[in-house]
């Protein structure tokens, strides 16, 4: 549920995967857990564990802290010794975690998920296969309720990368975090801006900043409300598509910062106050704006009406 579930609104997401059957739910900080209201009964952890500062926050909000340090460690020992935490393992991503030769601090404590973090899942990288052996190395030396290790991509490497949790993250929001994904995780984001304006540009003229695109000849232009403020990044600038009753409107020229300008030549009914449709396939639009799938997710912006169906 970190960054406002995935950019698409943390507690609207929340209510409907555990109408699906999702039981954990992880976000980053303390007042990301405490934006989800776990007085409902979530099963709430906070993946950046508990820092100098948050030791009110934790005593307030129903949530266990992932400890990924040696200070973390003995910062819940002193708050709350007996109340159940979450460990992290780093076993190479060298990223959040506890060396494995650490490990030897745990001793005493209640964990309930023990935790650990690929750094390559998405691609077949030998590292896959270390991180791995590591983790179930570290899992035979330290009792905890639970194991889990992969995350959306991990799940895809083998049931042996499964353990007792997964923690899928881009899969639960349309991302296809490897080519075996492919066909079996539908769209659930879909973007819609309303036309401003509809314009023509004579030949010869240019069209939006530093005069990228030329008409070729008379053009028919719509220009929607949306833009880069609002995550439809200027990697779409001449890319990019959207429709409208059928017909694909090509984006002309740069992404402003609130604006884009497409070609509507086959499409002479759209008028201002029409609504068009962005393509937002993840993994194509990944492609076409040289953003991550992650990117695009989580950098959609706050103008958007969410409107969940």
């Amino acid at each position: 549920m970190k960054a406002n579930g995935y950019g698409l609104g943390a507690n609207e997401a929340v209510e409907c995967l555990r109408e699906v059957g999702c039981r954990d739910f992880f976000v980053s900080t303390w007042w990301e857990a405490a934006q989800l209201h776990p007085e409902r009964g979530l099963d709430l952890a906070v993946l950046h564990g508990v820092g100098p500062a948050d030791i009110e926050a934790a005593r307030q909000v129903a949530a266990r802290p992932v400890l990924n340090s040696p200070d973390q460690i003995l910062r819940w020992r002193e708050f709350a010794p007996l109340q159940p935490c979450d460990v992290m393992i780093d076993t190479g991503m060298n990223r959040l975690g506890l060396r494995p030769e650490e490990a030897n601090l745990l001793e005493g404590l209640s964990i309930h998920t023990l935790h650990s973090h690929l750094a390559c899942a998405d691609e077949d990288h030998p590292l896959n296969d270390i991180q791995l052996r590591r983790f179930r190395e570290i899992a035979a030396l330290v009792t905890a309720r639970r194991y889990s290790l992969a995350n959306s991509a991990g799940i895809l490497l083998g049931r042996q990368y499964a353990f007792d949790l997964v923690r899928p993250g881009l899969a639960l929001y349309g991302g296809v975090p490897r080519p075996e994904a492919r066909g079996h995780i539908q769209q659930v984001a879909r973007l819609e801006a309303q036309v401003v304006q509809r314009r023509r540009v004579p030949a010869g003229e240019y069209c939006g900043y530093n005069a990228t695109f030329r008409a070729e000849q008379d053009t028919e232009a719509a220009v929607i409300n949306i833009g880069y403020a609002d995550g439809y990044w200027r990697g779409f600038s001449s890319k990019g598509v959207a429709k409208a009753n059928g017909a694909n409107l090509p984006v002309l020229g740069r992404v402003s910062m609130d604006l884009v300008t497409l070609g509507c030549d086959d499409l002479p009914e759209l008028a201002a106050g029409d609504w068009v449709t962005l393509d937002f396939e993840l993994e194509s639009a990944a492609r076409t704006s040289g953003e991550s799938q992650y990117e695009l997710l989580t950098g959609l912006g706050s103008r958007f009406e969410r409107v969940w169906h």
